[in-house]
Order: structure tokens, then C-alpha cells, then sequence
């Protein structure tokens, strides 16, 4: 967690250590990035989903708002973003072009506001497990001599 930190904050990438999480996941996703979410939950976020992950998270125990998907009702994912209400974006996609399109525009809204995103299952661990880190631990620096003493 501390190494994939320390990485994302030297790509420009700061991760957030509280806020709003936005999760829509395919299916095939569910399972391993709800046990994400419910640890970030536990962590203080707030979580909101679409219908599909936010019924998955619900079966688990997290705490989900649902929101709409793209274009399917006000406000929907790319809405909630452009409003400032989200401070980081899980969101994987199916093959099928709706799918494909949606994503993208939440991809779109969350680049142009400076909201990380991750887009696959692993990347989604391994943020969460950077956000751990920030939270519980001092992300330090330290010269390679100083570990080779």
C-alpha cells in the first residue's frame, strides 16, 4: 500500500484519505472490489453506486447511496462528478457499447476534475490499499543509505 502511495503521488495522482467514493463495476467485479469498498467504508467514506453495485454492496453490509447511471435519471454518475460531490471513481465496463460509452464519459468528467480513477479490479486493491496506508501510516522517505546501514 505505502509503495503504490508513494507512486500515484509521484505521478500527480493524489489519492484521498476520506470523501465519496462512486463505484459502478461489471458484474464479473463485483466480489472482489465490493470487499475493497466495504474496507474503505470502514475507513469513513461515503459510498455511492449505481443500482447493480449498490445492491451488491448492500448484500455484503456497506452502506450505498444508489445513483443513476449515465443518462438514466438526475442527478446520474457523470452529474454527481461535475458537482464536485466525488473524490474518487471505481468504474470498470462491459464490452457492450453502451457500456463503453458511459464509462468513458465518467472517465471524462473525473479527468477534468482532478478526481482519481481507477478502471480494473487490481487497481482498485491497490488503491484502497494506498488509502489505507496514507490514513494509518507516515508515508516517509528515506535515502537507500539510510536502509543499507
Amino acid at each position: 500500500g505505502r509503495a503504490y502511495a508513494k507512486a500515484q503521488i509521484q505521478a500527480g495522482n493524489s489519492l484521498p484519505t476520506s470523501g465519496t467514493v462512486l463505484v459502478s463495476v461489471k458484474t464479473a467485479d463485483r466480489e472482489p472490489i465490493c470487499e475493497a469498498i466495504r474496507e474503505l467504508a470502514s475507513h469513513g467514506f461515503d459510498v455511492i453506486a449505481t443500482s447493480g453495485t449498490a445492491d451488491s454492496l448492500r448484500v455484503i453490509g456497506v452502506e450505498a447511496e444508489t445513483v443513476a447511471k449515465v443518462g438514466h435519471g438526475h442527478p446520474d454518475t457523470v452529474e454527481r462528478i461535475e458537482a464536485g460531490h466525488v473524490d474518487l471513481v471505481i468504474n470498470t465496463v462491459d464490452s457492450d457499447i453502451t457500456s463503453i460509452r458511459d464509462s468513458a464519459s465518467i472517465r471524462r468528467s473525473a479527468l477534468l476534475r482532478g478526481v482519481p480513477y481507477f478502471t480494473t479490479a487490481a487497481g482498485a486493491r491497490a488503491a484502497v490499499g494506498a488509502i489505507r496506508a496514507l490514513q494509518e501510516e507516515t508515508i516517509g522517505v528515506k535515502a537507500l543509505q539510510e536502509i543499507h546501514r
